[in-house]
């Protein structure tokens, strides 16, 4: 039976086992993120800290940080979702009796879809009004972030112009009792509302639920297409219909098993700065300015218990999260697009920063053709780097799309770069909020070309007496060579430019010091997330070729961190002390 709301499926968990109650004090700010991080990237279980220093409601964190619990929360795997998902659009496409009755369950679902109202609502059994925020169990995640933000927060916005509803997970800023950012970022369905009322002179209403069953938390990541409502959507994957009630405002239903709502509106033409933040690119996305939520009224159900997630550097709690959106929602992109075999982006890159995609093409460059369609599709369009690779590749597998570089990428003829694109909010490679660019890289076989180069072998230990910059080398599956170095991470590139020992590798990268060659997650993460391609790609030699670079050579990338760049995230030492010390205190194994 699906969960009726949070406090039932926390109830499910501590049964089985996969719950640790934390009664000691605890500090929201940085003691919380430092203790759940080291549990994340165990797989651990869900915390509950039911001693919050300042505040009088428990803390969740990581309840969703593990494959298990995300399967317990949906009642199956989230490739079974996608599936049924598939089945039902088939169905319909066209329609027939024998298709419906084989799917006759999937469309029991469809009937679950309309949210139904209920009159009384746990949730508005306890109102707080004036709303005091400095009530909550807020959290700080990072050192230098610019205070405490609601992390987790389910934020439901209504189209001034249809009255659709969108809900969405934006991070909230709070600067103070009844006031919090909105970080709209490009591209979100909440913020295309914004854009409706403040072209009317008209605030925004907004409700903040903060805490609701776990289908319905998941359901406010899924990128859905606009239009599509999330409780609707929610009550598909349930199979039982949202309830929703009202709160102080008529036809603008809420979720009405939620633990917190917070009920207020955002003026038009009123920002103020947001951030620092640490976000899951694994640094700080600095300050800018967003509009502004003033909180009217908390709601809140008895014993409400107050989620949060903590992002950063991988592992996170988000990569579970953000992997099950992938599986779910695959199954639909491979109808639209029969081309697709499987199409990945990797959490290591901060999801947006990777993606590969397999394909069978039936035409050639079709590969080329299916990139361009990514970079134009709801969230994907976000994507900086995207790579192509035939059918019969494991896309999820980084060394086997390596593979396919080696033998089957020439950047003559299959090197795509985008400059001057949209891009995702919390890029911060460009120098500029929102822009960007891209590149493609074909390594498909295609029909007219076929080149098993052998792996490439160097003498890692001879690399280092190029250049007293480079501290470690690695070279990976025979087609990247990637460099740590301690500065001047171009200029190194730049000296090989010329020399034969490099010219058999298809890619060469430089990384910072604090990216371990030996980690490959991490590793992942210190390549993509640190270079523009338009500034920081360049190719053993480009020529021009009637109006169009021509490229040959290998791909140098200088992915190292960069003086305009924001810090990546570093726990303090003192809280990391703090948390050693307190270990046995807080019962985690």
């Amino acid at each position: 039976m699906p969960f009726k709301n949070l406090q039932t499926f926390v109830s499910h968990l501590e049964k089985e086992k996969d719950l640790i109650r934390i009664k000691a004090e605890v500090d929201p700010v940085l003691e919380v993120t430092e203790i759940a991080t080291r549990v994340v990237k165990k797989s651990g279980p869900a915390l509950l800290f039911e001693n919050i220093k300042g505040s009088r409601f428990p803390l969740l964190i990581n309840v969703l940080g593990a494959a298990r619990r995300v399967e317990w929360a949906l009642g199956r795997s989230p490739a079974q979702v996608g599936q049924e998902l598939s089945h039902l659009a088939e169905s319909l496409m066209p329609p027939s009796p024998q298709k419906l009755w084989h799917n006759r369950s999937g469309l029991v679902r469809v009937l679950k879809m309309k949210p139904k109202f209920v009159a009384r609502a746990s949730l508005t059994m306890n109102k707080m009004e004036p709303a005091n925020m400095d009530l909550l169990p807020l959290a700080q995640s990072w050192p230098k972030d610019g205070g405490k933000f609601i992390t987790f927060p389910l934020v439901i916005t209504q189209s001034p112009k249809d009255g659709k509803q969108n809900m969405g997970v934006y991070r909230m800023h709070v600067y103070g009792k009844n006031k919090t950012g909105m970080h709209w970022q490009i591209g979100k369905g909440g913020g295309y509302h914004y854009q409706e009322a403040e072209a009317r002179d008209e605030k925004l209403p907004v409700v903040v639920i903060v805490g609701a069953d776990p289908i319905l938390m998941m359901c406010g990541i899924l990128p859905l297409p606009e239009g599509l409502s999330e409780m609707s959507f929610a009550g598909f994957l349930r199979g039982t219909a949202t309830a929703v009630t009202d709160l102080t405002r008529p036809k603008f239903p809420v979720p009405a098993e939620a633990e917190f709502a917070l009920e207020g509106f955002v003026s038009p033409h009123q920002r103020r700065q947001e951030g620092p933040y640490g976000d899951h690119f694994g640094h700080y996305s600095l300050e800018a300015p967003f509009p502004v939520f003033q909180v009217e009224r908390i709601w809140h159900r008895p014993q409400a218990i107050f989620p949060i997630a903590v992002v950063g550097k991988p592992p996170q709690e988000d990569q579970v999260i953000g992997d099950a959106v992938q599986e779910m929602l695959l199954p639909l992109l491979k109808i639209m697009h029969p081309e697709i075999s499987d199409l990945w982006a990797y959490q290591e890159a901060g999801f947006h920063n990777l993606l590969v995609i397999s394909v069978k093409q039936r035409f050639e460059k079709e590969a080329i053709k299916t990139a361009l369609w990514a970079l134009g599709e709801g969230q994907l369009a976000l994507t900086k780097c995207v790579v192509v690779v035939d059918a019969d590749v494991d896309a999820r597998n980084f060394n086997a799309v390596l593979k396919s570089i080696r033998n089957f990428f020439d950047p003559k003829d299959d090197f795509l770069l985008l400059p001057g694109t949209s891009q995702d909010t919390l890029d911060f490679t460009s120098g500029k909020m929102n822009l960007g660019s891209k590149f493609i890289i074909d390594a498909t076989a295609g029909p007219r070309k076929f080149n098993d180069r052998p792996p490439v072998s160097l003498d890692i230990q001879s690399i280092g007496q190029l250049d007293p910059r480079i501290k470690e080398a690695r070279i990976l599956e025979g087609t990247m060579l990637v460099l740590q170095v301690t500065s001047g991470g171009r200029e190194v590139l730049e000296k090989m430019l010329t020399s034969p020992a490099f010219q058999g590798f298809s890619m060469v990268a430089t990384v910072s010091e604090d990216v371990p060659l030996n980690d490959n997650t991490l590793l992942l993460w210190g390549l993509f997330t640190r270079f523009d391609c338009h500034r920081d790609t360049f190719f053993g030699k480009t020529a021009l070729h009637r109006g169009h670079p021509v490229y040959s050579g290998p791909l140098f990338i200088d992915a190292t961190w960069k003086p305009d760049y924001p810090e990546p995230l570093v726990m303090n030492q003192e809280i990391i002390e703090r948390v050693n010390r307190r270990w046995p205190e807080y019962g985690i194994e």
